[in-house]
């Protein structure tokens, strides 16, 4: 698959991103509002189909500028807290907003309760503590489960199911805590355990869910089967998730709600960057970007994460392409391949975004794109090592370009103090 038609390059068009985005001073990020309603297309397709009701997980995406082009497809946006429900109050106002916590302060309890209408509570402690007021206050409420089951590999920090979590109530903390009067303040229940996950992972939790706390779920108004759905990626089983949701209408007689956060922005964006210098080191060749992994894509170090570069493929054996002009053999890696380092200007020697194969020799100075950067970036930065913030543009749908953000020194400053 060439690089002019791999998903998250598809909004360029088949142009290139110098032609596209050369006039940007780098780093920036750049919002594409054309992918952005695609993906919320798909996602309305299958909310017509089945009833469900979709949230935008604001901890994923958060760039409230362009709320307006997901707003048509939502029921209202999925809060962390008291600043993200007030953001979805304010900037998606008329839809729903719900909010869960993994402990909420006391001191911000009753402003929050200003903008949320559904409120979701981790323990049944929790729910003992704020549940009353928030009932009186005329919310919705929920509690999170914990149905100990476990589907992902290798992203153990974001498995909420794995042993020990803090995330959620076990049927046996259930059955230790929740007591009629408790039981009797809830509308709903709430899971989330996936990430970045297919709807098979979701059909194997929904049976779990079914197994440990089917008996108590006839007694709710709602069901939320949380994020972690990638829904608009190309491969995702959308009939097996429309099966998932039919079920659980049928068996419970609830409403279910989904609240992904990368599904609504996946490829729909980008991170420009520029290369500020060429090393090499016991063979490695080493570009050094304008852009950090440690401040512009945490996720690279977090998740860990490799973002996809235009024109360049991850790995480092990459063999030359069937049908290609090269002569190298099949099965050695293809000399005409450059391979490089891409790593920031930070002094963290781990600021690596990852290795690379490209078709030419890179240059100081040239436009580096990576793609698939909406998600999880700009809500996510910081000013580490002094590092500017990129400033963030908006694309709309004729190639217009809108620069949204001016952020300077003062960003950086009035983060530390006075």
């Amino acid at each position: 698959m060439t690089a002019e038609t791999r998903a998250p390059f598809a909004p360029l068009g088949g142009r290139t991103p110098e032609e596209v985005f050369g006039g940007l001073a780098t780093p920036c990020y750049i919002l594409d509002e054309g992918q952005l309603r695609r993906n919320g297309e798909i996602l309305a397709g299958v909310a017509e189909r089945t009833g469900c009701r979709w949230l935008l997980a604001q901890k994923a995406f958060s760039n409230y500028d362009c709320y307006p082009v997901l707003a048509p497809f939502l029921a209202g946006t999925e809060a962390s807290g008291l600043f993200e429900a007030r953001l979805g109050f304010e900037e998606m106002p008329g839809k729903e907003v719900h909010v869960f916590c993994g402990a909420y302060r006391a001191q911000d309890f009753e402003e929050l309760l200003r903008y949320a209408g559904h409120v979701v509570f981790n323990s049944p402690a929790q729910l003992a503590h704020f549940g009353p007021r928030a009932r009186a206050a005329g919310k919705s409420l929920g509690l999170r489960i914990n149905p100990e089951c476990s589907t992902q590999e290798g992203h153990a920090i974001y498995d909420p199911c794995a042993p020990g979590s803090r995330l959620g109530t076990t049927r046996a903390q259930w059955d230790a805590h929740m007591t009629p009067e408790l039981t009797a303040l809830l509308d709903g229940l709430h899971f989330h355990t996936l990430c970045e996950q297919n709807s098979d992972a979701l059909e194997i939790t929904l049976g779990a869910v079914a197994e440990k706390f089917g008996d108590v779920l006839p007694r709710m108004k709602w069901l939320n089967m949380g994020g972690g759905h990638h829904v608009t990626r190309p491969d995702y089983d959308v009939p097996r998730l429309e099966r998932c949701i039919r079920f659980a209408q049928a068996q419970w007689g609830v409403t279910v709600y989904l609240e992904p956060g990368e599904a609504w922005a996946l490829n729909a964006g980008f991170l420009a960057a520029r290369v500020l210098d060429l090393t090499e080191n016991a063979g490695v060749k080493n570009a050094i970007l304008d852009c950090s992994a440690a401040c512009h894509m945490p996720d690279v170090i977090e998740m860990p994460y490799q973002p996809p570069v235009y024109g360049a493929s991850v790995g480092t054996s990459i063999a030359c392409p069937p049908g290609s002009s090269c002569a190298c053999p099949t099965d050695a890696q293809c000399s005409s391949l450059h391979q490089y380092r891409l790593g920031g200007p930070s002094c963290l020697s781990g600021d690596l975004i990852g290795d690379y194969e490209f078709d030419h020799e890179l240059r100081v100075g040239e436009l580096v794109l990576f793609g698939d950067l909406a998600i999880y970036s700009t809500c996510k930065n910081n000013t580490f090592n002094g590092m500017p913030l990129p400033q963030i543009w908006r694309r709309s749908e004729d190639g217009t370009l809108e620069q949204l953000t001016a952020f300077g020194y003062r960003d950086f400053k009035y983060r530390l103090g006075r």
